[in-house]
């Protein structure tokens, strides 16, 4: 038996290549099927197997391209409802694979289809829990994205609470948790950065797996804090309810090489939008004017769906040499499919072809602390709210990223202002996206909060004032 976590940093997602004598299962799959399909070919084994643990809201699955091209069955748990060719599974249905065999274990709560697979070894003993995003490590999926009809995000979190206690909680100690996501993902608030973990671990240590929780307690904590989903998580929901195909296609026509006038007439005319990918020093250096900055290093994808609103915008980039399909790929991965193309030989050409640069300031920590000695400053933190809560720089504004479209009327033209998050990368976003919109008095502190707070800079952090009777 064979169990291959596949884990892809930038979604903070867990894709699971299963193998048992010469037969293959694959758990919650990315859009790329390939990677599965030479890893079966590899061994000399066959995909039969594609389970799904949900209808995935923050990316967008490969289930239906590796079925069509391999001929596995696609098994969802109950009252999932598709578009394409799949097996609903019954609750405690079990599917043989070579000597191993995994049982569908459903546990609605996240969404109501979500379905948890407990795999039993070739002894027939229970080994490995994958569990979706029903149970993490440290947290428990949300509950308040399948909200419909009379459906409440306090009555999915009831479902939760019960399918963790009758389903889950009642499994052996030494049964391997692997979920669908680890720290960084959207789809809860407290993961660590671990991707597994034993149960009898979690039971100790996962705050949603208390013992004595009432049901009550457990909604109450579940739902306090949630922030909004990111906007386009709707949108892969309704793809991956329909047969939406591979990134083969999305490559051809994206991953091209485009002249500068074509690059140029494509901003102009076409209306699509450049988002600039490369290192942020390079683009603090010198980028197209009103090109948004997200790295392809960081947290590319999900920076993408949470800032680009209009998932079927037309999209044109700039990458580093050689990091092209790479960039295609990853926007595919959320849904943005509309990728025309990259400019060719990048800034370079630009620049020889006489275009106008942009540049952003940056400035380290310390000199920071040193102009803020000078004179008050005008400060955004576009970290997170509970980042800023846990600590700030004094007399800064909180002007979180993930809405900054929403808050935009809170900048004033004509004021300088200085930013930072936590390291430096979404501080350059915030920048590119406030220059694109004509504020160009930004500067941006390099490091972030981890390097401002090594300073004498002062900070300070939220403190709650409770009210005594």
């Amino acid at each position: 038996m064979t169990i291959d976590q596949i884990y892809t940093g930038c979604l903070a997602q867990g894709a699971y290549y299963i193998e048992s004598e010469g037969e293959v299962a694959i758990i919650d799959p990315l859009r790329e099927s390939a990677p599965y399909i030479e890893k079966a070919e590899k061994a000399g084994a066959k995909i039969k197997y594609i389970f799904e643990t949900h209808f995935h809201a923050d990316f967008v699955s490969g289930h239906v391209d590796l079925a069509n091209r391999t001929g596995a069955k696609i098994v969802y748990g109950p009252t999932a409802k598709t578009a394409f060719d799949s097996h609903v599974a019954k609750d405690g249905e079990v599917f043989k694979l070579g000597k191993i065999s995994i049982k569908v274990l459903h546990t609605p709560g996240h969404t109501m289809e979500s379905s948890s697979f407990l795999l039993f070894d070739e002894k027939g003993k229970e080994h490995a829990l994958f569990s979706g995003d029903t149970l993490f490590i440290g947290d428990v999926g949300r509950p308040d994205l399948a909200q419909k009809g009379d459906i409440t995000q306090d009555d999915l979190a009831g479902f939760l609470y019960d399918s963790l206690r009758s389903k889950v909680m009642t499994l052996p100690d030494d049964v391997i948790v692997y979920p669908a996501h680890g720290a960084g993902s959207a789809c809860g608030k407290n993961m660590s950065s671990e991707t597994s973990d034993l149960l009898g671990s979690q039971k100790k240590t996962n705050y949603a797996l208390r013992a004595n929780m009432t049901k009550e307690e457990f909604i109450d904590e579940v739902t306090a804090g949630l922030l909004p989903p990111p906007q386009y998580f709707a949108y892969n929901v309704a793809l991956n309810k329909s047969s939406v195909g591979g990134v083969d296609e999305i490559l051809r026509t994206g991953n091209v090489a485009l002249e500068v006038d074509t690059f140029i007439a494509m901003a102009n005319h076409e209306g699509a939008l450049v988002l600039d990918t490369r290192l942020q020093s390079n683009f603090a250096a010198g980028h197209i004017p009103n090109a948004i900055y997200i790295g392809i290093d960081g947290d590319f994808a999900p920076w993408v769906g949470a800032l680009i609103k209009d998932i079927q915008q037309p999209i044109i980039f700039i990458a580093d040499s050689g990091r092209e399909k790479e960039v295609v790929t990853r926007l595919a991965r959320v849904g943005y499919d509309n990728t025309l193309g990259y400019l060719k030989c990048g800034m370079a050409t630009w620049i020889n072809a006489g275009n106008g640069v942009g540049t952003l300031e940056s400035i380290s920590a310390e000199e920071f602390s040193g102009k803020l000695e000078q004179k008050e400053l005008n400060i955004l933190d576009v970290r997170r709210p509970s980042e800023y809560d846990a600590g700030h720089v004094e007399g800064t504004q909180s002007l979180p990223l993930d809405f900054l479209s929403e808050l935009m009327d809170q900048i004033e033209g004509d004021k300088q202002y200085y930013l930072y998050c936590a390291g430096g990368f979404r501080s350059v976003i915030a920048a590119s996206i406030l220059k694109s919109r004509g504020f160009h008095n930004v500067i941006d502190v390099a490091g972030g909060f981890e390097r401002i707070s090594k300073t004498d800079v002062p900070t300070t952090a939220y403190v709650c004032q409770s009210t005594q009777k």
